[in-house]
C-alpha cells in the first residue's frame, strides 16, 4: 500500500464529482513524519456509488457502516462514506449508523483528536479538533467529552492508553480523569477485545511509561494491578514499589534477538513476573518485607490472568513458564547448565536471561545487584557456548540405539 496509490484512489472519487478524504491514523503518522500502515479514505460517496466508480476492483466489506474496500495492485483501500453515529446501547456499537454530508461531522463521531484529521489529494488538511496541536504537544485527547466517549465504548479508554505507549505521549488531564473514573466499565468489554488491546500497549516502544503513570486506570482490565500499586519492598535490593517496579522492567526489557513469539512472551511475562508479591508480602523481624513463594504464586495467577483474557496458549505456557522460575539461581557449572539446556531448552533460556537483566535493571543500583546481575551474564555466556558445541539432548549423541544394537 503506498501514498500514490491512495491519492490516485482520491483523485477518482473526486473527478466523479465526490468530496474525498485520506482519514485516521495515516493522516497522522504522515504528520509525525511516519510512514502509515494503512490508508483509510472517507468519501462523500455512498457506497453504490463508490461500487459504481471501481466496477469489478470494488467489494462491499462493511456495506452497514458505509465500508467498501477497493483492490489495487499494491493492496486493498478502505472506503467509508461520511457518517455519524447514533448512541451506543450495548457499549461497543452505535445503534445506528446515519450517512453524513461533510467531512466535519464524520471526524465529530472518532475518539481521539489525533486520529480525528483528514487531508485531501491537495495536501489541505482538515482538523477541527486540533489533533495537530496535541501532536505537537504530545497529548492523547479525546475528541468532545472524553466521560461520553467512553460511555460508548469503554475500551477506548485502553486505546489511549495503547496510543500513550505508541507515541510516547502524556493523557490530557481531562481525558485521564475520565478514563479513571470509568475504568471499571472496562468489565463490560470482552476478554478478546481487552486482550488486543493490552497486547498493543505491551509491545509498544513507550510501555514502561504508560505502565508507570496509569497503573490506577489499566486495573480496571487487569485488577491484580492494585495491590501491587503502594506494595513496598525492601531498600537493600529495590527503589520502587512491585508496580513502579514491574513497570520499570518492562521499560528496561531488551528485546534484540528475539522472534515474533519471544518479544510476546517477554513483554506480558515482565508485565506479570511479580502480580503475586502483594499476596505473598511477609515482614521479617528485621522489619524487612519478604515475598516467599512469589514465583509459583506469580505463575499460577499469570495463568487466570492470560486464560481470563483469552490469551494463545503458546503465549499462556510460555509466560507463565518465564515467571515460575524468574527469581530462581542459575547454575554455574557446566553439568548444571547442561542439565538446564536438556531441560528448558536454549531458546526458553535466552527468554529467561532477557527477563532476569530487565527484572535486574528495575532494581537499586547496588553492588548486590550487580553482582547478580554478572552473574546471569557469564551463565548466559557459557549456555550459549554449550547450547551450540555441547551434548545435552539424547538427538545428539554420537551414537544411537541402532548403533548399540
Amino acid at each position: 500500500m503506498s501514498r500514490e496509490q491512495a491519492q490516485s484512489i482520491l483523485k477518482t472519487i473526486e473527478g466523479r464529482g465526490y468530496r474525498a478524504y485520506l482519514v485516521g491514523g495515516c493522516v497522522r503518522d504522515l504528520l509525525l513524519g511516519r510512514e502509515p500502515e494503512d490508508w483509510d479514505i472517507a468519501s462523500a460517496a455512498r457506497p453504490e456509488q463508490i461500487m459504481e466508480i471501481f466496477g469489478a476492483a470494488a467489494f462491499p466489506t462493511g456495506l452497514k457502516h458505509g465500508t467498501v474496500t477497493v483492490k489495487a495492485a499494491d493492496g486493498a483501500y478502505e472506503i467509508t462514506t461520511f457518517r455519524t453515529d447514533g448512541s451506543y446501547s450495548d457499549g461497543r456499537h452505535p445503534d445506528a449508523v446515519k450517512f453524513a454530508k461533510t467531512i466535519d461531522e464524520d471526524l465529530a463521531r472518532r475518539d481521539l483528536t489525533i486520529n480525528a484529521m483528514a487531508l485531501d489529494s491537495a495536501g489541505n488538511i482538515v482538523d477541527p479538533f486540533d489533533g495537530a496541536g496535541d501532536l505537537k504537544r504530545r497529548v492523547v485527547r479525546c475528541v468532545g467529552d472524553a466521560r461520553e466517549r467512553f460511555r460508548e465504548d469503554a475500551l477506548r479508554i485502553l486505546r489511549a492508553l495503547r496510543f500513550s505507549a505508541k507515541l510516547g505521549f502524556a493523557l490530557d488531564p481531562a481525558t485521564e480523569a475520565a478514563a479513571l473514573a470509568a475504568r471499571d466499565t472496562l468489565h463490560t468489554v470482552s476478554a478478546e477485545r481487552l486482550y488486543t488491546e493490552l497486547d498493543g500497549l505491551l509491545l509498544a516502544p513507550g510501555a514502561g511509561q504508560t505502565l508507570a503513570q496509569y497503573g490506577e486506570i489499566l486495573s480496571g482490565a487487569v485488577p491484580e494491578i492494585l495491590p501491587c500499586i503502594g506494595c513496598t519492598q525492601p531498600g537493600r535490593w529495590h527503589c520502587y514499589d512491585v508496580w513502579q517496579h514491574s513497570a520499570a522492567a518492562v521499560a528496561a526489557l531488551d528485546l534484540r534477538g528475539q522472534d515474533t513469539r519471544g518479544v510476546r512472551v517477554l513483554c506480558w511475562a515482565t508485565f506479570l513476573h511479580d502480580i503475586a508479591k502483594p499476596l505473598c508480602r511477609s515482614v521479617g523481624p528485621d522489619g524487612a518485607a519478604h515475598f516467599k513463594g512469589h514465583n509459583q504464586r506469580g505463575a499460577q495467577l499469570a495463568r487466570v490472568i492470560l486464560r481470563r483474557l483469552k490469551a494463545p496458549a503458546y503465549l499462556v505456557d510460555g509466560a507463565v513458564g518465564l515467571i515460575a522460575v524468574h527469581d530462581a539461581p542459575l547454575p554455574a557449572d557446566d553439568v548444571g547448565i547442561l542439565k538446564l539446556l536438556n531441560r528448558s531448552g536454549a531458546i526458553f533460556l535466552r527468554r529467561l536471561c532477557a527477563l532476569k537483566y530487565a527484572d535486574l535493571d528495575a532494581h537499586a543500583n547496588t553492588p548486590e545487584v550487580a553482582a547478580r546481575r554478572a552473574d546471569v551474564a557469564a551463565f548466559e555466556r557459557r549456555m550459549n557456548e554449550l547450547a551450540k558445541t555441547g551434548c545435552y539432548t539424547m538427538r545428539q549423541l554420537a551414537v544411537n540405539g541402532a548403533d548399540l544394537m
